[in-house]
């Protein structure tokens, strides 16, 4: 069943950040939101993802940096315990282990802190924590900003690799066009607090309507990134 939700909109200081928007994905889509800095992809995020907990959906949102998610004071065995009590889910080993051999950090310590993990680990390790409980959509906001292209790559790999064969749909928030032009089957195109253009990945990339995402298309340097 196709999970739809509207009305999302946001003002701040008085002044109208996002208008009203509507967004629907069906199970396991796989939608990129992409848009200039200051477009309101991020404030669109965070909307969805309130309005679809307030609303008892099982929604993830995995932020830029591990930073954003982690106590650098906390193991990452309490950040794993913490989580599973969030959910009101009991403790199995199994699905961290099988989570943990998906997203290739099987091999991490979680007697230390995050600052004794890389930085790759630590974001899949957030990752692995958004999955916990099987939602129905996860909401990632530039995953990989904070990791080198190589390992961004790699991580991105690994999510694509353990979502496959869910129902869970993802919505990748970014600026990097060449991220969202290899990870997504569908974008949307943000401009104003809008979203200005919504058509299949393709469809976009060669015939782009709006003006926000014919500058985007323009820039044809993405299409030799790695990611």
């Amino acid at each position: 069943m196709a999970l739809s939700v509207s009305g999302l909109s946001a003002v701040r200081s008085g002044r109208i950040v996002l208008h009203d928007t509507t967004l629907q994905f069906s199970p396991a889509e796989r939608v990129g939101l992409v848009g200039a800095s200051g477009s309101g992809k991020s404030t669109l995020g965070h909307a969805l993802v309130d309005a679809l907990r307030a609303r008892g959906e099982r929604v993830a949102f995995v932020p830029q940096s591990p930073d954003d998610a982690l106590d650098p004071l906390r193991s990452m065995d309490f950040h794993w315990q913490e989580a599973e009590r969030a959910l009101d889910l009991s403790h199995d080993r199994a699905r961290r282990e099988a989570l943990f051999a998906a997203l290739a950090i099987g091999h991490g310590d979680l007697c230390k802190r995050p600052w004794g993990w890389s930085r790759g680990m630590q974001q899949r390790f957030v990752i692995a924590l958004a999955l916990i409980g099987s939602p129905v959509l996860i909401v990632l906001d530039e995953p990989t900003s904070a990791l080198d292209p190589v390992v961004a790559a790699d991580t991105m790999d690994l999510l694509d690799n353990t979502l496959d064969g869910t129902d869970t749909a993802a919505l990748l928030i970014t600026h990097d066009l060449g991220l969202a032009a290899r990870r997504v089957e569908r974008l949307l195109v943000m401009d104003g607090g809008r979203v200005v253009e919504d058509a299949p990945t393709a469809q976009l990339l060669a015939h782009p309507q709006s003006q926000a995402a014919v500058s985007l298309a323009a820039h044809r340097s993405w299409v030799s990134l790695p990611c």
